[in-house]
């Protein structure tokens, strides 16, 4: 049988960090899945709630995870204080169907347009008309406020200072390269975030949920000076970060050990930095006298490849490595318990974050709050991902539960559909079922520009074509390509 693009496979397989870790991380300490008496979760105990996801973090380089390199201690505290997922998914492998996902609690098929567009209620929109006030800040300009991600929220920031014009962009992306950055750093984000906390949960006594999205561990890896020396060993003699990473994404046969191990180093020297910008928000939330009272939910988007599956970064596939996310719950309400094992996704943080404001749900989700307290350990939890390129027919789809993983494609273009059952054979039917329920139509394509789809795409890209550009996706192509990393 022939290697599925799906399957992490033992040829050319990367141990990431120190060469040494598996792609499924190993157990913990802690025995999961033993019942505790008492309360576990209550996420109505919160006054606030702040989702902290991370774009592009694997699970298993975490401590609690089973890492030996120590790059997340603040992480590790958090899921020692609280709960942590073990067998957390992400719904998809990109951030553009991962991130509506997350916000809305709905499969990325429901969740976004054939454009990206957001096109479901989100946890923001739900909370409209409650006291609660709400903010979401970030500068990935896929989830911007032209892809509609801004709607709902009471304040939004994006980090879109260059607009449409031509000119500030260009003045940005020259301000962006002296500052040495992609997009805005772990402390940039942080900083606005506990502003928004100081007007509205301080100032204004007003409850509270805050989405903050860092972009920090998203390639190009380029760590602050003060961790690179302390993760790479030779500084004056590799590459540019950038065009290694750019060359590891589209050609990655040309990938030494050496560059592999450059990219591994890098990335984990911008988790070490993410970690501590992390500690940072907590101390903040200390001074500012609400820690007690706030609910902290903390995952990612979706993983990153180093070469294991046969290419890098995060391309449309849904190999363990690009999907198994961390997912730790901590502050008001949680009790600490051993790790949850039963199979979880970050669909589930939607109605969990509407349980703690008492608002409607409605989806596939449920809440980690019921899970924590009875983990159903024959749960089973499925992604999705569209083609790209060439394959842009191809809509794929893998489930995860305690028996095994099942991945399956579709062509919309022929109705062709093939099933990789080798893995779990029992898991076929229920992969199968949620593709007829829960995937992407039949037929695929571009949207009939009639239907005004296509002019909403277009005013996007007016929009935020000049961000990236600022951002340094040039080299990548028009944004509108799948050829993005993102």
């Amino acid at each position: 049988m022939t290697s599925h693009p799906d399957r992490d496979t033992d040829a050319g397989r990367v141990r990431p960090a120190e060469d040494a870790q598996s792609t499924h991380a190993p157990e913990t300490e802690r025995s999961p899945d033993k019942h505790c008496r008492g309360p576990t979760f209550d996420p109505t105990a919160a006054t606030h709630v702040i989702l902290l996801s991370i774009d592009a973090l694997r699970a298993d380089y975490l401590g609690c995870h089973g890492s030996s390199r120590d790059l997340t201690p603040t992480l590790d505290r958090l899921a020692t204080a609280g709960i942590q997922f073990d067998r957390a998914y992400s719904p998809s492998s990109h951030t553009r169907e991962a991130v509506p996902a997350l916000l809305s609690g709905q499969y990325p098929s429901a969740a976004t347009t054939d454009n990206y567009r957001l096109d479901s209620p989100t946890i923001a929109t739900s909370l409209q008309g409650t006291p609660v006030r709400s903010a979401g800040i970030h500068s990935n300009p896929f989830v911007s406020e032209g892809f509609g991600y801004g709607d709902g929220f009471d304040h939004f920031d994006d980090d879109m200072i260059a607009g449409g014009h031509p000119l500030t962009a260009l003045a940005q992306r020259a301000t962006d390269k002296l500052r040495g950055r992609h997009y805005a750093r772990a402390e940039t984000v942080t900083d606005r975030g506990v502003e928004f906390l100081r007007s509205q949960a301080v100032t204004g006594g007003r409850p509270t949920f805050t989405w903050l999205h860092y972009m920090d561990v998203h390639g190009p890896y380029e760590p602050p000076a003060e961790f690179q020396s302390r993760y790479l060993e030779d500084l004056n003699g590799n590459p540019d970060p950038a065009r290694l990473y750019e060359r590891a994404r589209r050609e990655p046969h040309s990938i030494s050990q050496r560059d592999r191990r450059l990219l591994i180093d890098l990335y984990a020297a911008e988790i070490a930095s993410l970690d501590a910008s992390i500690a940072r928000l907590l101390e903040e939330l200390t001074r500012l006298g609400i820690k007690d009272e706030t609910l902290l939910l903390l995952t990612a988007d979706h993983g990153e490849a180093f070469g294991e599956p046969g290419y890098y970064e995060h391309p449309r596939f849904l190999s363990d490595v690009l999907t198994r996310v961390p997912l730790i719950v901590a502050g008001a309400g949680v009790s600490s318990r051993p790790a949850v094992d039963s199979p979880v996704s970050t669909l589930d943080i939607a109605p969990t974050i509407a349980k703690a404001f008492d608002v409607d749900y409605r989806g596939p989700g449920t809440s980690l709050a019921a899970t924590a307290i009875q983990p159903d350990p024959d749960r089973v939890v499925f992604a999705q991902a569209r083609g790209e390129g060439e394959d842009d027919a191809i809509r794929r789809y893998a489930s995860y539960r305690a028996g095994g993983t099942v991945h399956a494609q579709v062509n919309t273009s022929t109705g062709n559909r093939k099933v990789d059952a080798e893995e779990d054979p029992a898991g076929t039917s229920l992969l199968i079922d949620h593709i007829e329920t829960d995937g992407y139509p039949a037929k695929g394509g571009e949207p009939d520009p009639a239907s005004g789809e296509q002019t909403a795409a277009d005013g996007v890209e007016e929009r935020v074509s000049h961000r990236l550009q600022a951002l340094g996706y040039t080299e990548w192509g028009r944004w509108t390509s799948h050829s993005s990393p993102t």
